[in-house]
């Protein structure tokens, strides 16, 4: 990082709010507006040697302060995502350069991940993280399926650097940290490793001269520029319109469907068009069409960014805050992971499940009975039964949640007669699933 993840270090944090910017036209930062009308984004330069703009870090900010205060790593970097690609937008944020996104352990092995585009998001590993060989495997993972990896904070060669030199393309340098008596061995062994070298926390123009004699790539820090904060005003997207395209994602609706309903939620397609646009054909490419926009992010991406903004929508309390928000975003994960312990290898059903618990939840939304509320959005019957009548290893799994969820007694529906494959619910393994479904909304729920 070019700064600390958290504001203890007071020498470090940028606390002149002058050069603030906005990143949307007309909104002033100095205004006597609530805070919470607005998202909030850092973002730092990353130079190359002839002082020209090659990327952008990535920072999570939570007000115009120019400073990070971060208790959860997860839910910063989360946050940083969805306000990137959701509510400013890739292109205003990094134009046609790359953004370096800081990221744990916890959400590398999350599937959300792959809501960034390998093309436009460099994984910049957190010094933090534990190296194993699961991590190790991740990387490999990651790398295969295009993303480049930077390593964050080196300042001196270790057994764990070592091991994560093979499945890295960038080692970012802290030059606050190293020795300098070292630093020529370091640079030397990195660049003899084939590794592009970034000297971040480049404070002094010495700094920077050591920096460039020694070889290094890229340069970062704030000798050169403190980082930016740009914002936008919060969006609501309607909760009808994303009930419907829920709805008709559900049931596998053909393509000009979903484009004739997105056509009529503006909204909903701003917020598309953001996420398809962070992720299509590589750098400087857009999409032209809200049909090419759906081709290219297919209805999965689509359904998993639509999911939390429907309960969190018309609500004033934070995503991690609202209650319903909560119930929503666990109930829902918890299903998925259910659903595959029960059908290992069968991700239709899986994701029918996850769909399930969402819509379990929408008569509170728009203040109706479930099977009022249901039955107007042509749901899939297994979706639609499964919550209106219980029915089925759907209707069985729902309940499961439902009992989990409030702490209640699972027994008698893990020992049905009719459903045996349920005995792989043990309490254990229940207690194991609210934990992660309630760790992967931890880590989702700040971004909005």
């Amino acid at each position: 990082m070019s700064e600390p993840f958290d504001d203890r270090d007071d020498r470090r944090a940028d606390k002149g709010a002058g050069g603030t910017q906005s990143g949307t036209p007309g909104v002033s930062l100095g205004a006597p507006r609530s805070a919470s009308e607005f998202v909030y984004l850092g973002r730092q330069p990353i130079l190359d040697r002839s002082g020209a703009l090659n990327a952008y870090e990535l920072l999570f900010r939570d007000s115009a302060h120019n400073h990070a205060r971060v208790s959860d790593d997860a839910q910063a970097t989360a946050q940083v995502v969805a306000r990137t690609i959701g509510s400013i937008g890739v292109p205003a944020v990094l134009g046609q350069h790359r953004g370096y996104i800081n990221i744990g352990r916890r959400l590398l092995f999350d599937d959300t991940v792959h809501l960034m585009s390998p093309q436009r998001f460099v994984l910049e590993i957190l010094e933090n993280v534990t190296v194993d060989a699961r991590l190790l495997a991740r990387l490999a993972e990651l790398r295969r399926a295009g993303f480049r990896i930077a390593l964050d904070d080196v300042w001196e060669l270790s057994e764990s650097l070592y091991a994560m030199l093979p499945y890295a393309d960038i080692v970012k340098v802290d030059f606050l940290l190293a020795e300098r008596s070292t630093l020529k061995t370091l640079a030397a062994t990195l660049r003899g490793h084939g590794k592009t070298l970034i000297a971040e926390k480049v404070e002094t123009r010495e700094d920077f001269l050591q920096a460039r004699d020694l070889g290094f790539d890229l340069f970062q820090g704030y000798f050169f520029a403190r980082p930016q904060v740009l914002a936008a005003q919060r969006s609501r997207s309607s909760s009808a319109a994303l009930l419907r395209l829920l709805a008709l994602l559900s049931r596998d609706a053909g393509l000009f469907e979903l484009e004739a309903e997105l056509k009529r939620h503006p909204n909903v397609v701003v917020q598309l068009l953001r996420l398809v646009n962070s992720s299509a054909f590589g750098l400087g490419r857009h999409i032209a069409s809200l049909r090419e926009a759906i081709i290219a992010t297919g209805t999965r991406q689509i359904a998993r960014w639509a999911q939390l903004l429907l309960y969190a929508g018309g609500g004033e309390l934070p995503w991690s805050s609202d209650p319903l928000v909560q119930l929503a975003g666990t109930r829902s994960r918890f299903m998925e992971l259910a659903a595959r312990l029960l059908r290992p290898g069968d991700e239709d059903f899986a994701d029918a499940a996850f769909m399930t618990g969402i819509f379990s939840l929408v008569h509170v939304v728009v203040d109706s009975s479930p099977a009022k509320a249901l039955d107007k959005l042509g749901l899939s019957p297994l979706i639609r039964n499964a919550i209106v009548e219980r029915d089925g290893e759907m209707g069985a799994l729902l309940r499961v949640a439902e009992a989990a969820g409030q702490g209640a007694e699972t027994t008698a529906i893990v020992q049905a007669e009719t459903l045996e494959r349920f005995a792989v619910f043990t309490p254990a393994v229940l207690a194991e699933l609210n934990l992660s479904a309630a760790a992967w909304f931890g880590a989702h729920a700040g971004g909005n």
